[in-house]
């Protein structure tokens, strides 16, 4: 006789109700996590809205090779005889002049820029001729050489590969070269050339391929050809952590701030690519270890903090894969690939105060295409009916103004970044409350603020800018300039008229917005005029 006997943890019981059959049939279905980014898709621009005939470097550095910023888009050239970049201004799309004028006032060949993030008008470049120099951009753009930079700073030993601004703190700038040291510099000084950095950091054995800072800018994450990974306290230089893994070799290291958590992207054991992510508190043992394929390009990592969505894109690749970061297992959820035949050679991205919000932007890629020397922008959206601001995607995000000054920051202050909302009607306000400044309006007094935005419509047709010629020109919102040359194809022409409408939408939007609050402010006037205790 055979033994029927049933392990007791699968045993069912004998007449089950509907309720549990459902449950014991359906049990096999996979469990999907919901996200408002699964169907976020790249659109590329158009080939009028490219930036065409730009003579890409052909430096073998793993670097970006691009800067940008809501005014201007800087891109390191291929010269000969010394080094030198190219600024162009955002919108100056279309065929580049080959003998537009360069930022030429290195000696070696440049291998990084940035832009301070504080400042839309400076920019601060390294070259192998050992110097970092700080350039001071014309706002109308760069229309001769420039050769002489507002600050030159002269302190390492052998060639500067790499440099980053503070996040928080104003005119602070960090460089690291093949001297293996990193260098801490104020530019808050009278002196044009700076030879002593107010910190130098020597805990590295070889060359630091990245850094990255959290929030606040009081850690800096640093990946070293050593293969550590390091975290430093940048004002005192103390070694907070240290870990070297014997699975991954990184490259490329990020500070995951809101999640706690440190990416690090580099090659296994195998030589496979492969991304790392870390608790911030115990280095010891990578929380994840993904492979993601053999090629043998760098792989850059961009993290938006306010969507918490991770892109890879690889140097030599088309095609960018992006994820959704979470602060619990499994941490990384892979959502989908941008493809491309187009092989990028560096990526920029722009800030996101520089986004398009009326068409879901959530980020803004540029790509390099050396093969055709070609600048691509790459937009990542969210596609959305609805043509209304969505507040979901964009919270409060870090703004143009720095938190601390240079020696607030040396004194020992820490302090998060200030937030500032990309909500149409506020970027309205901001850019207004800049525009006035110059007409001695009263501030700091009570209702000062209300008289002043109620009066902006009447004001608006007295206040005027002078253009270069000395032509008088109305300010307009969104950077929208109404003596740009007139478009030259259909597809601009269709171009400028979405973009007047949506113009439209927006100011009647606030027009609405300002007459509902005038009835407020109207209603309140009567309440008080009607209490007993009114005087």
């Amino acid at each position: 006789m055979r033994d029927t006997t049933v392990c007791p943890s699968r045993t069912l019981p004998a007449d089950p109700s509907p309720v549990t059959r459902t449950l014991v049939r359906m049990s096999w279905r996979p469990q999907y996590r919901s996200s408002k980014f699964r169907h976020v898709f790249g659109k590329a621009a158009t080939k009028e809205n490219c930036f065409d005939g730009v003579p890409i470097t052909r430096s073998v550095q793993d670097n970006t090779f691009c800067a940008v910023n809501p005014q201007f888009l800087a891109v390191i050239t291929e010269c000969a005889g010394g080094g030198a970049f190219l600024v162009l201004t955002i919108h100056h799309t279309g065929k580049v002049d080959p003998h537009h004028p360069r930022v030429t006032g290195h000696r070696g060949n440049v291998l990084d820029i940035k832009w301070n993030p504080f400042n839309d008008y400076c920019i601060a470049s390294c070259s192998e001729d050992t110097t970092v120099k700080v350039w001071e951009i014309p706002a109308h753009g760069v229309r001769k050489n420039l050769t002489v930079p507002w600050k030159e700073l002269q302190g390492h030993s052998r060639r500067v590969g790499l440099v980053e601004w503070h996040p928080t703190a104003n005119n602070i700038l960090f460089s690291t070269a093949y001297d293996y040291k990193v260098m801490i510099w104020n530019l808050d000084c009278p002196e044009q050339v700076i030879k002593n950095p107010v910190r130098t950091l020597s805990q590295h054995s070889d060359v630091v391929l990245s850094m990255s800072f959290n929030a606040d800018g009081s850690v800096l994450a640093t990946a070293c050809k050593d293969r550590k990974l390091r975290l430093l306290e940048p004002r005192s230089g103390t070694l907070l952590q240290e870990v070297k893994c014997k699975t991954h070799k990184a490259s490329k290291v990020i500070v995951l701030c809101n999640v706690k958590k440190l990416l690090t992207s580099g090659t296994s054991r195998w030589n496979d690519r492969q991304i790392a992510l870390w608790d911030l508190d115990d280095l010891s043992v990578p929380l994840v270890e993904e492979n993601l394929d053999g090629s043998s390009g760098v792989l850059f990592p961009f993290y938006d903090p306010d969507t918490h969505m991770l892109y890879l894109a690889g140097k030599g690749d088309g095609n960018i894969k992006y994820y959704e970061i979470s602060s619990e297992k499994p941490y990384l959820h892979y959502l989908t690939d941008y493809r491309s035949n187009l092989p990028q050679k560096g990526m920029g991205v722009m800030p996101k105060r520089g986004l398009d919000v009326s068409s879901c932007e959530v980020f803004r890629f540029y790509k390099l295409v050396t093969i055709k020397s070609l600048i691509e922008p790459l937009s990542m959206i969210v596609p959305r009916r609805s043509e209304s601001y969505q507040e979901d995607l964009y919270p409060m995000t870090a703004g143009d103004k720095a938190a601390l000054t240079a020696d607030e920051w040396l004194s020992g202050v820490d302090k998060g970044p200030l937030l500032m909302s990309l909500k149409p009607g506020h970027r309205v306000d901001e850019s207004y409350a800049d525009m006035t400044k110059g007409f001695n309006r009263s501030q700091g007094r009570p209702g000062s603020y209300i008289q002043d935005q109620l009066g902006a419509k009447d004001n608006s047709e007295h206040d005027y800018e002078l253009t270069a010629d000395g032509r008088s020109r109305t300010p307009v919102s969104n950077g929208e300039d109404p003596l740009c040359s007139p478009p030259k194809t259909e597809s601009e022409l269709r171009l400028k008229f979405h973009k007047q409408q949506d113009e439209i939408r927006r100011l009647r939007e606030l027009v609405n917005q300002r007459d509902v609050r005038i009835k407020q402010l109207e209603l309140e006037i009567k309440n008080v005029k009607n209490s007993p205790n009114s005087l």
